[in-house]
């Protein structure tokens, strides 16, 4: 005959007066109410934002560092384990300058504002090689930069930014040559010399906007690789650089280009504003205002796609 298991379990313990009774295998009763008043940690929801997003400008502060590290690396890395180094920020300018010197200041004879034509050119290519070197420069820097986009987080507009950062370094020291071209020919600048710096700020502003919009469509369309150094070939020539501007009323298509281009102000008003030349506010002003229209609409298409980054690239 099996023998029955005559163990009772241990009774429940008691509740508080006129409450049932809880069991002794479970927790402890906890206040009524939201978290803070129970003590509980607050509830965080991260979810990640969508839509066109403004810079985070605070961000981009507390990673100051990490940016200044990108713009030194870069221009180490651009002038590693070469002969003449940064001689090469210098070499570039100047010998564009010496073949457009031959082929549009003496067999063409183009005009150049009463000005040496070497001195001409070469105010005209300084500027624009600043601006074409961050546009090439910067539409393939998130590419380039595949394994940290894709290990750690920090603020990918640092990345662009870092690669107009490079080409401000070689712009700043190819200026020298400019100043001592001046002082060869004679050429004292006027009071308008003020007004380089600035746009010179402004030329890089031009370059961080179309270099940006480039970098995130490169991330997801590949064929900008290719579309880019066609790009910047068709954009020099379709900017005064190193020939005189037409004036407002002239036709044609190439003239249409030229006052539709946002640069060109930017390259005429560098130029006027170092040698002395009047200088075309309205055309100053007008590229002004679409630069900073394209840095506003550039800035936000990279904000909006960057968080595909790391999946696509």
């Amino acid at each position: 005959m099996a023998q029955t298991d005559t163990t009772l379990a241990a009774p429940p313990a008691a509740g508080p007066r006129g409450s049932p009774a809880r069991p002794a295998d479970a927790p402890p009763p906890q206040p009524d109410g939201p978290a803070e008043t129970r003590g509980d940690p607050p509830l965080t929801r991260i979810a990640p934002p969508v839509g066109w997003r403004l810079p985070d400008l605070g961000e981009l502060w507390r990673f100051r560092e990490l940016l200044f590290f990108f713009i030194w690396r870069d221009v180490k890395v651009r002038y590693r384990q070469t002969v003449l180094g940064v001689a090469w920020a210098v070499l570039q300018p100047v010998m564009m300058m010496a073949v457009f010197t031959v082929f549009f200041g003496r067999l063409a004879g183009m005009p150049s504002a009463g000005l040496p034509y070497p001195l001409f050119a070469l105010a005209g290519l300084l500027p624009w090689m600043f601006f074409a070197t961050a546009v090439s420069t910067a539409g393939n820097s998130v590419v380039g930069a595949e394994r940290l986009v894709t290990k750690i987080y920090f603020p990918r507009l640092a990345i662009p930014i870092a690669a107009v950062g490079v080409a401000a370094v070689d712009f700043c020291v190819a200026v020298g040559v400019l100043a001592v071209l001046m002082v060869w020919y004679g050429v004292v600048p006027g009071p308008g010399v003020l007004l380089a710096v600035p746009i010179a700020m402004t030329i890089g502003l031009a370059g961080f906007a179309f270099g940006t919009g480039l970098a995130a469509l490169n991330v997801r369309y590949r064929d900008f690789r290719y579309v880019i150094p066609f790009l910047v070939q068709f954009w020099m020539f379709a900017t005064p650089t190193v020939y005189m501007q037409p004036p407002a009323d002239s036709a044609g298509v190439m003239s249409v280009l030229m006052w539709a281009n946002p640069v060109t102000g930017l390259i005429g008003g560098f130029r006027a504003a170092c040698l002395g030349l009047p200088i075309p506010w309205d055309q100053l002003a007008t590229s002004t205002a679409a630069v900073v229209a394209a840095a506003g609409v550039g800035v936000a298409y990279f904000r909006k796609v960057e968080d595909d980054f790391a999946d696509l690239i």
